[in-house]
C-alpha cells in the first residue's frame, strides 16, 4: 500500500505507523465544564467504521511527520493524505 505523502510523494506504508482515528487531533478543552466526560470519550471511545475513514499516521522511517490519511477500511485504498499540522491549523481557523 502506498501513502501519498504531501511533501515526499508516494511512500510505502511500511515506513509508517498507524495510530488510529484522526479525531485524536481534536483534543477536548480541559477548562470546559464537561471536561471529565469529554476526556473519557476522547481516551476510550473509538469508531471502527467500514468504509472511508480518516486516520492518523506517523512517518517513523522517514521525515517523522504526522499525516491524516483518508483510507477505505474495506478495500484499503488510500484516497489522500494531508499533513496533520495543516489539518489541526485549519480546525482552529488558522491558515497553514
Amino acid at each position: 500500500m502506498l501513502i501519498p505523502h504531501p511533501l515526499l510523494g508516494p511512500r510505502d506504508a511500511q515506513e509508517f505507523v498507524c495510530l488510529g482515528d484522526a479525531r485524536l487531533i481534536e483534543r477536548p478543552d480541559p477548562a470546559a465544564a464537561d471536561a471529565e466526560a469529554a476526556f473519557c470519550d476522547y481516551v476510550f471511545l473509538r469508531d471502527n467504521p467500514a468504509g472511508v475513514h480518516r486516520e492518523l499516521w506517523f512517518h517513523e522511517h522517514g521525515d517523522r511527520s504526522w499525516l491524516v490519511v483518508t483510507r477505505d477500511t474495506v478495500t484499503h485504498a488510500v484516497l489522500g493524505a494531508e499533513l496533520a499540522r495543516d489539518v489541526a491549523l485549519a480546525r482552529v481557523g488558522r491558515a497553514p
